[in-house]
């Protein structure tokens, strides 16, 4: 079945339940993100036109603040929105923003869109994730590449980090397989500090777990202390190339990423487009040559 004919079922999300969400208080979330975000006290106070002592007193949790400012506060600290309706709970408030399913009718225009960008972009490879890297759709050039990886990593639900760096995926296939696994685990580290997501970090745990080609040890998971990527060093190319072995022979791609402009539902603000293109003419004609 083509990937591109039926959305791929992420995992079931936590819906938000409000006595759950309570047991962590609105004051230690927001002083969490606060900090997260590298900002004081009097610097977000100012940004947010209150008083230091308020703020102070909200994250003590001797004052309870409004919705308004939660939500206030919530986009001053670029918080996801569905951390901005896990501090709503938190707070006493019921939710602000929505979360479909990307296959309900609610969301139609929008998975629209999303097809007709995959698919004007073949015969170059393109797919859509959502925020733990879960594969939702990919064109049939992204497909034509996932060829020959292991059974299952595409089953029940395909994640591009996992089939991109399993000695069974498409590790095989990475020219320059050293690099590119630092900089994707480089990447999720980032990703990991900026949301505390435990799901990102178990799967850069497991992740980390893979032989490295070069038989290194890989870093240790250490948020408080990330680094630069590894691969911010002078490079000959100017962005990094993903290099793979192809039937028509080697390809050099390079990629981007896209999301949605002011998203309100929270499937929506999760989901990411990211399209490869050919970093050479030859790879431009050698994709063209796998689509026929």
């Amino acid at each position: 079945m083509s990937i591109t004919s039926e959305v791929m079922s992420p995992p079931q999300q936590r819906r938000y339940d409000g006595a759950m969400e309570r047991q962590a208080s609105v004051g230690s979330l927001l002083r969490d993100w606060r900090q997260r975000r590298r900002m004081s006290q009097l610097e977000l106070a100012i940004e947010a036109e209150v008083s230091t002592r308020h703020l102070s007193f909200v994250e003590t949790g001797r004052a309870r603040p409004s919705r308004s400012l939660l939500l206030h506060l919530g986009e001053l600290l670029e918080l996801p929105l569905r951390e901005r309706n896990r501090m709503l709970l938190a707070g006493g408030y019921s939710p602000e923003y929505p979360e479909h399913r990307l296959s309900e009718p609610a969301l139609a225009n929008a998975l629209d869109a999303v097809r007709r960008l995959l698919d004007a972009h073949d015969p170059y490879p393109a797919l859509a994730v959502d925020r733990h890297w879960n594969l939702l759709l990919a064109n049939p050039a992204a497909q034509r590449l996932m060829q020959g990886v292991a059974p299952e990593l595409l089953h029940p639900r395909p994640n591009v980090l996992r089939l991109t760096l399993h000695p069974d995926g498409l590790a095989s296939a990475i020219i320059d397989l050293d690099s590119w696994r630092r900089h994707l685990l480089a990447r999720l580290r980032r990703l990991l500090a900026q949301t505390d997501d435990p799901e990102l970090a178990a799967l850069h745990d497991e992740l980390s777990t893979y032989p490295p080609p070069s038989g290194e040890s890989p870093p240790a998971l250490d948020p408080a202390q990330i680094g630069p990527d590894p691969l911010a060093t002078p490079h000959p190319d100017i962005v990094l190339p993903l290099r793979l072995r192809s039937p028509a022979g080697e390809l050099a791609l390079f990629a981007t990423l896209t999301v949605f402009g002011t998203p309100t539902d929270i499937t929506l603000s999760e989901l990411a487009i990211e399209s490869f293109f050919p970093a050479d003419p030859e790879t431009a004609e050698r994709l063209r040559q796998l689509a026929r």
